[in-house]
């Protein structure tokens, strides 16, 4: 391999094969994931053919952990968390420490350094956001209570990931890999002055970072440049975490985490995450493609047994314990099996917490083995998992002593808060805020139908919420800007953008998870109208024909047509009713077709 084409040839392998093992691991109703996995292993070292350079996979990866990080922090919101803090906190808490305590004590048990025994139970004790997410999604829970539960869970267990990256190279420093070096005063310093950095980074973040990311970002917003936005998104997310690196001695990880909770305090946070979805995507594929090339597949058959083992750690300390907690806490059986089900598995940040054990010369290739090849298992078996929750919740329900023995307690009602639960069910999601938009939606007003505009021109939206029209600010072609709408509970999508490509994206998205919503469309001609009528919109409307319609009305009725017969010849045009004469646009020249 060339050094100069090791970059391409390292990407085209790692997103070829992706693609393809992902898109098979979907067909059989498995996590894309898995996929990705598995391509790094027949892409790695350990495989025969075609080997893509691993430090360059890694150090791509690195980015992919950065904006990763970035994503979480710009999808925590404290207040979703307080909704349920109730249950999740001390839940997701208890739920950490068992499965740390088990992994721990199963490492010592093989014989395993302290050091290395407590790196191995940090990277079982935390469940992967990616699959949980989808799971939640495919099952359609993602907007209930529970997912919403099991959501603030997550945000509990990311938090714990974050917390255990900063303090693992200060503590294992202090404790010089083996547990015996230095003096506990000594491991005090070295902590205490890791969580100064850390306050004092946090701190100029929320003083002047809260100020200027936002301000910057709507400036560059307001330029309507959506490359320049994007740009800023990533220059942030990447300078951030570069400079807490260098300046503050903290984790990329954390760096990046707080750029993205400092973004998620303005309104431009959902543009800002559709923006830096596809890049996310993208290098977390790379991410997971270079943690598989570092799987030894051997380790499936040398090591069964503390695979095995592993596996059991992760389903009694992540699953059962999990499911007992909220069982404890009140809240409903199925739920709390459901829940415990989806957090059954292990991910992406096992794998960063590996990584860096390697990298500080704690953890050995055999354990980092172990963690990927857990993970690689959980995630595959999850769907069965899952399938053997249900199985349990249908067995208990024929036994109605024992459920109410079990739910005696039901959980109190949580109710959500948040900025668009104000809006009514079978509200209209307006597209597109310009002449024809704003029309549209000030007829709306008048008459009291609620509505949410989704608009891409950030003085626009400013000016619309300043006279407290319910607005989202982004593309709503773009993954996650939509679902500020409220699509699912939507009667009415009306889109008056102009662009028909835009439209049949959005009539796409909407349609994914409201089918059955009415649908009216602007379009620009005759073919497009008629493609838009193929794809089932309720209404599609020509501008020019709408205009030909309302000035041939009023020619009528100014050249003394009675109004009846001028609404009879509008009608018949709007029907499709011609002249018997050929048709016009046949002999029409070209030049002139506008």
């Amino acid at each position: 391999m060339h050094a100069e084409t090791g970059l391409l040839l390292t990407l085209a392998g790692a997103f070829g094969a992706a693609f393809l093992l992902g898109f098979l691991a979907t067909k059989v109703k498995l996590p894309p994931l898995v996929g990705y996995l598995v391509a790094g292993i027949l892409i790695g070292p350990q495989s025969p053919g075609f080997i893509a350079d691993v430090s360059l996979a890694q150090q791509l990866a690195e980015i992919g952990v950065i904006l990763l990080m970035f994503g979480v922090g710009l999808h925590f919101s404290p207040g979703d968390l307080k909704k349920v803090q109730r249950i999740v906190v001390p839940g997701a808490v208890l739920q950490m420490a068992m499965a740390l305590t088990l992994g721990t004590g199963l490492a010592l048990w093989w014989g395993w350094s302290p050091s290395e025994s407590i790196v191995f139970g940090l990277c079982l004790f935390v469940a992967s956001t990616v699959v949980v997410l989808r799971v939640l999604e495919d099952r359609g829970m993602l907007d209930s209570i529970d997912g919403r539960i099991a959501v603030g869970w997550l945000i509990v267990e990311d938090l714990g990931v974050v917390f255990a990256l900063v303090l693992l190279p200060a503590v294992l420093g202090a404790m010089s890999g083996d547990g015996a070096g230095g003096s506990t005063m000594d491991l005090v310093q070295v902590i205490g002055l890791t969580v100064v950095k850390v306050v004092a980074f946090i701190v100029l973040m929320a003083m002047v970072g809260r100020r200027a990311v936002p301000w910057l970002l709507t400036h560059v917003a307001r330029t309507g440049s959506r490359e320049l936005f994007t740009l800023a998104v990533l220059a942030v997310s990447l300078g951030v975490a570069m400079g807490a690196a260098a300046v503050f001695g903290v984790s990329f990880a954390l760096g990046a985490f707080v750029a993205g909770v400092v973004i998620s305090e303005s309104d431009l946070s959902y543009r800002a995450g559709a923006d830096a979805l596809p890049m996310q995507d993208a290098f977390a594929v790379l991410f997971f493609v270079s943690t598989g090339m570092l799987l030894d597949p051997q380790i499936l058959v040398e090591q069964p047994g503390k695979l095995a083992a592993t596996v059991g750690v992760i389903y009694l300390g992540n699953a059962l314990w999990s499911a007992g907690l909220m069982i404890l806490l009140r809240h409903p059986f199925g739920a709390s099996l459901r829940l415990g089900a989806a957090l059954g598995q292990i991910g992406e940040f096992s794998f960063i917490m590996a990584g860096l054990g390697v990298s500080l010369g704690v953890l050995s290739e055999e354990a980092r083995s172990l963690v990927l090849a857990a993970a690689l298992v959980t995630i595959v078996l999850n769907p069965l998992l899952f399938m053997g929750a249900e199985w349990v919740i249908a067995r208990v329900s024929h036994y109605p002593a024992l459920l109410d023995r079990l739910e005696r307690q039901k959980a109190p009602r949580l109710i959500a808060t948040d900025l668009w639960e104000a809006m009514p069910a079978g509200h209209v999601i307006l597209v597109g805020y310009g002449r024809v938009g704003r029309t549209i939606g000030e007829a709306f007003q008048r008459v009291g139908i609620p509505f949410v505009a989704v608009e891409s021109d950030r003085r626009v939206v400013d000016a619309m919420r300043t006279l407290g029209v319910t607005a989202v600010y982004g593309d709503a072609t773009r993954p996650g800007i939509l679902e500020h709408a409220h699509p699912r509970t939507a009667r009415l999508l009306v889109v008056a953008s102009p662009d028909p490509y835009h439209a049949r994206r959005i009539i796409e998205l909407v349609r994914a998870v409201n089918p059955d919503i009415d649908i009216v469309v602007r379009t620009h001609a005759d073919v497009e109208q008629q493609l838009f009528e193929e794809l089932g919109v309720s209404k599609a409307l020509m501008g020019e024909r709408e205009l030909a319609f309302s000035m041939a009305y009023h020619s009528l009725r100014s050249a003394g047509c009675e109004d009846d017969r001028a609404d009879d010849v509008i009608q018949m045009l709007r029907g499709g009713a011609r002249m018997p004469t050929r048709e016009f646009s046949s002999i029409m020249p070209p030049v002139a077709r506008t």
